[in-house]
């Protein structure tokens, strides 16, 4: 039987607070046992590695990063919007920035270059506002401590996509 490939990508700039979310998730993730077939890698703002990537063939995409959803900062989300409507404005420029990663650019780009994505999840956390001239090196308290349940939301996804490709082989 072949396992799922699924990767799972920190997204996030070490020097915004709390963007680093993705980026400490992936980091407690990679010190894990994973089962075969789960890519974890930090992206942080390297938007043209995470789409070359992308184009590798994984059965499933798991984005961690900040989001901003209007909720108390450390509420955490999982998101599962379809693959090809996150792609699907190609009104928009979708060239990457080199200072920090949107991924609907990125997924854009994907489409663009001929990839597909069959599975897209997004896990997030609620940031604490930052004033936006602030520089600031470390998560927020409130942030660092949704830190550990988001792990637990990964792992558990992981598992529900390796029973769901079970049950479909």
């Amino acid at each position: 039987m072949n396992n799922p490939r699924i990767l799972v990508a920190g997204i996030g700039n070490i020097f915004l607070g709390d963007d680093a979310f993705g980026i400490e998730v992936v980091k407690r993730l990679g010190a894990k046992r994973l089962p075969p077939g789960v890519d974890v890698v930090d992206f942080g703002i390297r938007g043209l590695d995470l789409a070359y990537t992308l184009l590798d063939g994984y059965a499933a995409v798991i984005l961690v990063d900040a989001m901003s959803r209007g909720q108390a900062p450390g509420t955490l989300y999982v998101v599962e919007p379809e693959a090809e409507a996150a792609a699907a404005d190609e009104t928009v420029d979708f060239m990457i920035e080199t200072h920090r990663l949107d991924p609907a650019k990125v997924l854009r780009l994907v489409r663009r270059m001929g990839g597909r994505i069959d599975r897209l999840l997004l896990v997030g956390c609620e940031p604490l506002p930052l004033d936006a001239d602030a520089m600031c090196h470390g998560l927020s308290l409130v942030v660092a401590a949704a830190v550990d349940e988001a792990v637990r939301m990964v792992e558990e996804l992981i598992e529900r996509i390796y029973a769901e490709h079970c049950v479909t082989r």
